[in-house]
């Protein structure tokens, strides 16, 4: 293994151990999704009682369940040692971790070209901006699963195709690569039938399970969702919470803390066509590229990441998490296309260190609209808003005519 490989191991690693750390030290409780739901859910699901996404339904697809009891297995050695609760904290650390590493040897590997090394130094350097929040989410799970598959895609595309499909049976947003892998790539029908077969294999093993009824409850759950005070769209109201003109209020139901405003019930109502509308019109952007000769390596990478942020931007749920899903595919920018990866990087780790400003460190004052948590969460939400313009920029530019030939990565 070269040196320099070595060196961007350690440092990866070592801020795992340190983020995780944090976890346990910021404010907020950061990793308390962990423990406070994710926990319960696997727990219920063992002893036999309720089961999520099965007996009843749920705000994540089903296969989101299996990392969750996976820790569970992972954190019963060290109950004797650490509780039941730091256990599955403890537990649930060493499960990203070790995920991460795998993806981060996909893209690393022994002796990686400049290119990969310096996308490995971009996830060490986001996690740590980030801190706990990319550990301790659901969404940690789907991120190196995101970054193999989008690795593989043009050597390996049926493999990578599988890999991002079940990533986005896990947390809906992988599913964004895969529609810009299917424009993007010249094997779009391999990748095509591995995303309906094993669609068709995860849903028939629900029905065998007795998921009939709740199946798509992960899309029907979100449906009735208010607007959420960290979304991009709320920022106008969190002013006018600072001025006493709006209110804070946590719903129970969904368990997040959501903007009360005349206005606000019909804008989140809104998001999700203006969403949809949005991402197809980022989709026709790219379909446009491709068919007049865009290479990958040039289209796929602004492609994807227009997509994963038209997704947050248009999103009427704002969770800190959600800026984990801009990792990979800056990741794979730099892989595929490193001359021109360097603002979008750029912008993302910015985006990191503000979201962790926001939450956990100021949270508290946050939900009390305090004037210097809102101007955080504000200067976060443009800079998003920025990373779109950037990538549909980079999209708008892309050279056709003739395929550039390939990249070796």
């Amino acid at each position: 293994m070269k040196f320099r490989s070595v060196g961007v191991w350690a440092a990866f690693l070592a801020v795992h151990v340190l983020v995780a750390w944090l976890g346990w030290v910021y404010p907020s409780q950061p990793m308390g999704d962990v423990v406070l739901v994710y926990q319960p859910w696997s727990a219920s699901a063992l002893s036999g009682e309720a089961i999520v996404g099965i007996t009843e339904s749920w705000v994540y697809p089903q296969p989101a369940l299996l990392p969750m009891l996976l820790t569970q297995l992972i954190a019963w050695p060290l109950t004797a040692l650490a509780g039941t609760t730091g256990a599955y904290l403890i537990g649930w650390a060493v499960l990203i971790t070790a995920l991460d590493a795998v993806g981060f040897g996909a893209l690393v590997g022994r002796t990686g070209s400049a290119a990969r090394r310096s996308a490995g130094w971009f996830w060490t350097a986001a996690l740590l901006l980030l801190g706990p929040i990319a550990m301790y989410r659901i969404d940690a799970v789907t991120v190196p699963l995101a970054v193999i598959g989008g690795c593989w895609l043009v050597k390996r595309p049926a493999i990578a195709a599988l890999l991002l499909t079940v990533a986005a049976w896990i947390k809906i947003w992988p599913g964004a690569l895969l529609v810009a892998a299917v424009v993007a790539v010249r094997s779009r029908v391999r990748i095509l039938l591995v995303l309906l077969v094993v669609s068709v294999g995860i849903v028939a093993v629900l029905f065998l399970l007795g998921a009939d009824q709740h199946l798509f409850g992960f899309l029907t759950e979100q449906t009735g969702r208010g607007l959420q005070i960290e979304a991009v769209a709320a920022t106008p109201f969190m002013w006018m919470a600072v001025a006493g003109a709006a209110s804070i209020d946590y719903s129970f139901e969904i368990l997040t803390f959501q903007i009360g405003a005349p206005g606000v019930d019909v804008l989140a109502m809104l998001l999700t066509p203006i969403m949809a509308l949005a991402a197809l019109a980022v989709l026709a952007l790219g379909a446009i590229k491709a068919s007049r000769g865009a290479s990958f390596a040039r289209l796929f990478p602004p492609l994807a990441l227009a997509l994963v942020a038209t997704l947050i931007v248009t999103n009427k749920v704002g969770s800190p998490q959600f800026q984990t899903w801009l990792i990979a595919p800056v990741i794979l920018w730099i892989v595929f296309d490193r001359t021109r990866s360097a603002l979008p990087a750029g912008i993302v780790l910015v985006l990191g260190g503000l979201t962790c400003l926001v939450y956990p460190l100021t949270y508290d004052g946050l939900l009390r609209a305090e004037m210097l948590p809102v101007l955080l969460l504000t200067a976060r939400n443009a800079l998003v808003i920025v990373l779109l313009i950037v990538a549909v920029r980079a999209l708008v530019r892309v050279p056709v005519g003739r395929r550039a030939p390939r990249k070796r990565t």
